[in-house]
C-alpha cells in the first residue's frame, strides 16, 4: 500500500500531466495538424517520444527482471535495432516524404491499390488493439498490487486521464508528454538504483562481485558452438540479435504506424532520419540502464529465487521511503500513459485516413475532419478499456495472444513494403495472397494450442475468404486454397525446429516476399 504522501504525490503527477497535455495541444484547423503536429515538430522530440512510445511498462518491469535471472546478453537485440532504424531511414523514410502522406499504409495504395491499403491498416489495427490493450491490462496488475488499487480503477485512471489529453491536445500533445513521461520513468529508474545501492553494504563494489562470480556480466554470446536446432532456437545470441533485432526494428519502426506517424511529423526528411537513428542510439543506453538495474537487485536480494516480473514491484512495495515510492508509481504509469496515448493516435489517425476517407470523406470539410479525428480517438479509447476490463484473468490465452500478435503480422508487412520497394512486377493480388500467406505460416511456426489455434484459424480462413473473393486469376485462387487447407492441418502440429522470437521477423518477411514474386511471374504483367 502507498502512504498518502505517496498518494498525493501520485495523484498530483497524473491530473498535472493531463492538464498540461491538453494545453500544449493548440488549436488544429484540420486532421493533418491534429494528427501530425502540423508536420513541423522538433526532431529530438520527435525522437524521445519514439522512444518513449516503444517502452511500455511492461518493459519497465521485465528487462530488469530478465538482466535478474540471466545476464546482460539482451544488449545484442539492441544493436541489431539500431542497424535496423539505420536501413529504414534510407530506405523507406524517403518514400513517405514523397508527397503529402499521412499514414504508412497510405504508400502500400500509393504503390498496389485500395484495397491492400485497407487490408494492411486493418492488421495493423487488431494488432495494436490486441497488442496495446493487453498491455494496459498487464500494467494495471503491478500497479494494483503496489497501490492497493482496485484492479479496475487502475485502469479507469489510466486510461481516462490519458484519452483526455490525446483527445484535445492531438499527437503534438501526445510527442510532447512522451518527453516528459521519458524522463519521470527514467528518473525512476535511477532513483530505484539509488535506493538499492544506498542499502547495499560497498555499493557498487558488491555488485560488482556477485554478479561477475555467478557470470551475469556476459553480454557476448556468438552461438557458434551451437547445434543448428540450438543456434536458431536460442532467443540471445549475436546474430540473432544483429540479424533478427535488425528485421524487427525496421517492421516496428518501418511499418507500424505507431512509429511512422511520429516520423511524418518532422519538419523534412533528413530531421525525420535523425529522430528514427537517434532513438536507436538513446535505446541502447536505456535497455543497459534497466539491466543494470535488474543486476543491482541481484545484488540486493543476493540472488533469492523468484519470478522476473515480480522483482522490481516488489523493491518498489517494501523497500522504497515515502515520497520516493510515489514518484517511481509516477515512472510506471508514465510508460503506460505514453504507449497507450500513441496507440489511440494512431489507430484513430489510421481509421480516417486509411478506412474512412478513401469512401466516404473523399469532400470532408475541415471542420467535419478535425470532428471525426477527435470521435474516433475516443472511440478507441472506450474499446482498450473495455478490452482491459475482459482481460482480468491473466491466464487467459487471448491475452497471451496479445502479447505475441506483433510476432504474426510484423514479418508480412515488412515483406509487403519491401516488395513493392524491390519489385516492380508484384501487383496487388500478389501482395495481398503473400501478406495473408505470411501470417498463416507464421501462426504454425509460433505455434497455438486450444482456444489460440481455433481463434487463429478463424482468422486466417476468414482472410483466406477475403483474399480469394479479391483475386481474379485461377492460379492466385488455387494457391489460396490449397496453402489454406495445408497450413490449418499444419497448425495442429509443431515445425521441426522451434526458432527464437528474434527470427520470427525475417521468417514472415521471406515467405511473404517468396509468395509475392512467386506468384508475379505466374500472370503476364499488364
Amino acid at each position: 500500500m502507498l502512504s498518502l504522501v505517496d498518494q498525493v504525490l501520485l495523484i498530483i503527477y497524473l491530473f498535472g500531466v493531463t492538464l498540461f497535455g491538453a494545453w500544449l495541444g493548440k488549436k488544429q484547423k484540420n486532421a493533418t495538424d491534429y494528427f501530425l503536429g502540423g508536420r513541423n515538430l522538433p526532431w529530438l522530440a520527435v525522437c524521445f517520444s519514439v522512444i518513449a512510445t516503444e517502452t511500455s511498462t511492461l518493459t519497465f518491469i521485465s528487462i530488469p527482471g530478465l538482466a535478474y535471472l540471466t545476464n546482460l546478453n539482451f544488449m545484442q537485440m539492441t544493436f541489431g535495432y539500431l542497424i535496423g532504424r539505420i536501413v529504414i531511414s534510407f530506405l523507406l523514410l524517403p518514400g513517405y516524404y514523397r508527397g503529402e502522406i499521412k499514414t504508412a499504409y497510405e504508400l502500400i495504395g500509393n504503390r498496389f491499390g485500395p484495397t491492400l491499403r485497407s487490408f494492411t491498416a486493418v492488421i495493423f489495427q487488431v494488432t495494436r488493439l490486441l497488442a496495446d490493450g493487453v498491455r494496459l491490462f498487464a500494467t494495471a496488475i503491478p500497479l494494483a498490487m503496489i497501490t492497493g488499487w482496485d484492479y479496475s480503477w487502475s485502469i479507469i485512471v489510466m486510461a481516462v486521464l490519458t484519452i483526455l489529453y490525446t483527445l484535445i491536445g492531438g499527437l503534438r500533445a501526445v510527442v510532447w508528454m512522451d518527453v516528459i513521461q521519458l524522463f519521470v520513468y527514467l528518473g525512476g529508474a535511477g532513483l530505484v538504483m539509488a535506493v538499492a545501492l544506498q542499502q547495499l553494504p560497498d555499493g557498487w563494489s558488491t555488485v560488482w562481485q556477485i554478479c561477475q562470480a555467478e557470470g551475469k556480466l556476459s553480454m557476448i554470446t556468438h552461438g557458434l558452438s551451437m547445434t543448428a536446432r540450438e543456434f536458431f532456437s536460442s532467443n540471445y545470441t549475436l546474430f540473432s540479435g544483429l540479424i533478427g533485432g535488425a528485421f524487427l526494428s525496421m517492421a516496428s519502426h518501418g511499418t507500424d504506424h505507431l512509429m511512422v506517424q511520429r516520423l511524418l511529423s518532422c519538419r523534412d526528411l533528413r530531421s525525420s532520419q535523425k529522430a528514427l537513428i537517434g532513438s536507436g542510439l538513446f535505446v541502447i543506453v536505456q535497455f543497459l540502464l534497466f539491466l543494470v538495474l535488474g543486476l543491482v537487485l541481484y545484488a540486493f536480494y543476493n540472488g533469492a529465487v523468484m519470478r522476473s516480473d515480480e522483482v522490481l514491484p516488489k523493491f518498489l512495495s517494501t523497500e522504497l521511503p515515502a515520497g520516493a515510492a510515489g514518484l517511481i508509481i509516477a515512472g510506471i504509469f508514465a510508460a503506460a500513459m505514453s504507449t497507450l496515448s500513441g496507440s489511440l493516435n494512431s489507430l484513430a489517425s489510421s481509421t480516417l485516413f486509411d478506412l474512412y476517407k478513401p469512401r466516404w470523406g473523399k469532400n470532408l470539410k475541415e471542420k467535419k475532419e478535425l470532428y471525426l479525428s477527435k470521435l474516433f480517438t475516443l472511440v478507441w479509447g472506450m474499446v482498450f478499456i473495455g478490452g482491459a476490463m475482459l482481460f482480468k484473468d491473466q491466464n487467459n490465452p487471448v491475452v497471451e495472444l496479445g502479447l505475441a500478435i506483433a510476432s504474426f503480422t510484423y514479418g508480412g508487412m515488412l515483406g509487403v513494403f519491401f516488395l513493392g520497394t524491390f519489385d516492380k512486377r508484384v501487383r496487388e493480388s500478389d501482395a495481398l495472397v503473400a501478406l495473408w500467406s505470411a501470417v498463416l505460416f507464421m501462426t504454425w511456426i509460433i505455434g497455438v494450442h486450444g482456444v489460440q489455434a481455433v481463434i487463429m484459424v478463424s482468422l486466417n480462413l476468414l482472410a483466406a475468404w477475403w483474399a480469394w473473393s479479391r483475386v481474379k486469376w485461377t492460379s492466385h485462387r488455387a494457391f489460396v486454397i490449397l496453402f489454406a487447407v495445408s497450413m490449418t492441418i499444419l497448425i495442429f502440429f509443431q515445425p521441426v525446429i522451434t526458432f527464437g522470437w528474434p527470427w520470427y521477423t525475417l521468417i514472415g518477411m521471406l515467405v511473404c516476399m517468396t509468395v509475392g514474386i512467386a506468384l508475379s511471374r505466374t500472370q503476364k504483367s499488364r
